[in-house]
């Protein structure tokens, strides 16, 4: 059995028969709001880490915990920070972290290696190549990356917000084949168990559906900033390309071994029919520049793998420039897929609706005859009506 190609059971998988392996911690995880860093914690956390590099497996771990241990640091006040406070607090807890992780691993004689992301070195395709190759590097060279969204210098407008979708970004650019969400929760029930006692868990999630994530509550701690929904967001990310998610709990000691030893925790199933490198960083974008809205026909062509023509374009909104990633909405409203559109906002809007051979004219010059190509457009998958087993 192989972890590649068999997930019947998540419990009979041992982390060991996995390649590459992406872990994410929680905040809450990390950091005690009045003793700061568990020490303790991140030591069972490294035997672990070291224990799956000895068997050969390449782990790379994201990392929150920079401002909540800044602000411990610093002594900044409990409640919300002013997003200069929370830059400070993360310049301060950045050097902490790193200088934990380094001790911690270099316990096990491995070396750590901190990257710092925003959501730019993710979303542009230049940057997102280096950082890979980045993050590659140190993998070769047997050194273990310590990844963090670089709140230093990210604002509101420019920043993922949370690390379980970050986690989700670094484990398709990087070609992982599970992604590991560590969290105050054990997994996915469904409904939120601190509000509802008869929510049941659901050990194994075959595809995230409207009605899995109908299921996902808000953030249970005030040093979160994502709940089961940018877990769930995560998941959609990771399993599109071929990536399988565990959410487990983390508050245990060692809780990588918890789950090879089957603790409970839930396993999100990847896509049978993974996208490519370049369509896996198409729909992984977060954030679209603009959204067209096609008619019935033209959904059943990209359904059926064809270009998106300007014909069954009915609305175009946004304000995109030729390259950049767009959403396409069906006729119902949903995302139906996702693209790079091949015009400018400005002369998409002058050709959506019409015939092929009438754009030259319309526009003064010889384009495109697709709006968005196949090969640039990823079609989100149909969704499955069996999502979750027991």
């Amino acid at each position: 059995m192989t972890a590649q190609n068999d997930f019947a059971s998540h419990r009979t998988l041992k982390l060991s028969s996995y390649r590459r392996i992406v872990v994410k911690i929680g905040s809450a995880l990390l950091v005690d709001r009045s003793k700061g860093l568990k020490r303790d914690w991140l030591e069972s956390l490294g035997a672990d880490v070291a224990k799956l590099v000895q068997a050969g497996v390449e782990v790379m771990i994201v990392s929150s915990g920079a401002i909540a241990l800044g602000r411990t640091v610093l002594g900044l006040p409990k409640g919300a920070l002013r997003l200069e406070e929370s830059q400070a607090a993360a310049a301060a807890g950045q050097i902490e972290l790193a200088k934990a992780y380094s001790e911690v691993l270099g316990g096990h004689e491995l070396r750590a290696g901190q990257i710092l992301l925003t959501l730019s070195d993710t979303e542009e395709r230049r940057r997102y190549l280096n950082a890979r190759a980045t993050v590659g590097t140190l993998l070769r060279l047997k050194a273990v990356p310590v990844i963090n969204e670089n709140d230093t210098v990210a604002t509101t407008e420019i920043r993922y917000g949370d690390n379980d979708r970050l986690a989700a970004r670094v484990a398709t650019m990087m070609g992982a084949d599970l992604l590991i969400l560590l969290s105050d929760i054990d997994g996915l029930y469904t409904a939120p168990p601190h509000q509802n006692p008869d929510a049941q868990f659901l050990p194994v999630v075959e595809a995230i559906t409207p009605e899995i994530e109908a299921m996902a509550g808000a953030a249970a701690s005030e040093y979160s900033r994502g709940g089961m929904k940018t877990k769930l967001d995560a998941g959609k990310i990771a399993n599109a390309a071929g990536t399988a998610m565990i959410i487990a709990s983390g508050t245990r000691m060692n809780p990588l071994a918890a789950i090879d030893a089957g603790e409970r925790s839930t396993l999100f199933k990847p896509s049978l029919n993974p996208v490519n490198a370049w369509k896996t960083w198409i729909s992984g974008n977060l954030e679209p520049a603009g959204r067209l809205v096609i008619d019935e026909g033209a959904l059943v062509a990209l359904k059926s793998g064809k270009s998106l023509l300007a014909a069954g374009v009915r609305e175009v909104a946004g304000q995109f420039m030729r390259g950049d990633t767009v959403a396409v909405v069906g006729p119902d409203g949903r995302e139906a897929a996702r693209g790079l559109i091949a015009y400018d906002a400005a002369d998409a809007v002058k050709i959506a609706g019409r015939k092929t051979n009438e754009i030259a004219t319309i526009l003064g010059y010889d384009a495109r005859s697709a709006m968005i190509h196949r090969d640039d457009l990823v079609v989100r998958a149909a969704k499955r009506a069996a999502a979750a087993k027991e």
